[in-house]
């Protein structure tokens, strides 16, 4: 049986991945939506870069599970693809939703512009959440907006800013890239660079950056069909 291993992007925690788990669940598998450091319920945990790649690869070795798909939305694609590597012949997959991916070296940061991100978080220490505003054009209701606005909280800025540590070619490992075409036509170029592998797949969303909100019935069908094929 596959275990789906979800971890969401900035600010958010376990809780965003309540639909997706639902129906991956109602299909068979076993779902273990996990919060990193220093977010949601784990908020004052102190956190950098190596504390969320701990925090994935923890949760797989204390539940002992096998036949695991790591999933990592956004932010969490730099710590999931970490984990990925350090979880052996534990992994099936691993899945990167509209996400950085990790390039040894960098930060999350890296590749995009985010200066005043960097302000910020040199000004308070934390990643300050985005408005409603911010989420306009993304294919989401007012309501599914309210929901994450309410539902986030500043991320820990150090886990942004400091570097991935890659152990091998990510490449190598069997791996999906779900590109989400509201938020823009084509991967950032790291990943761009690693979908030229024959170990790696796209697929593409007709919504947002946040499908697990907005299309939380189709993200857990590609999702399924990542292991089980259509």
């Amino acid at each position: 049986m596959t275990n789906f291993v979800l971890v969401a992007g900035a600010w958010l925690g376990a809780w965003a991945w309540d639909e997706v788990a639902a129906e991956l669940r109602s299909a068979g598998h076993d779902v273990h939506p996990l919060t990193l450091s220093g977010l949601a319920e784990k908020q004052g945990v102190p956190a950098g870069q190596q504390t969320h790649v701990q925090d994935i690869v923890d949760e797989v070795e204390r539940l002992d599970l096998r036949d695991v798909v790591l999933v990592g939305h956004s932010y969490s694609g730099v710590p999931v693809g970490q984990a990925a590597q350090r979880i052996g012949d534990r992994l099936t997959r691993v899945v990167f939703v509209d996400a950085n991916v990790p390039v040894d070296g960098e930060s999350s940061l890296s590749g995009w512009p985010s200066d005043e991100v960097r302000e910020a978080i040199a000004a308070s220490g934390f990643w300050p959440p985005l408005t409603a505003d911010d989420y306009a054009g993304q294919g989401l209701t007012d309501e599914q907006i309210a929901r994450i606005v309410n539902g986030s909280i500043p991320h820990p800025g150090a886990t942004a800013t400091e570097p991935a540590v890659l152990t091998g070619d990510l490449g190598e490992l069997p791996a999906t890239y779900i590109k989400c075409l509201l938020d823009g036509d084509e991967p950032m170029p790291a990943a761009a660079e690693l979908l030229k592998s024959d170990r790696w797949e796209l697929v593409t969303m007709g919504t947002g950056h946040w499908p697990m909100f907005s299309q939380p019935h189709e993200l857990a069908r590609i999702l399924h069909e990542s292991v089980a094929g259509p």
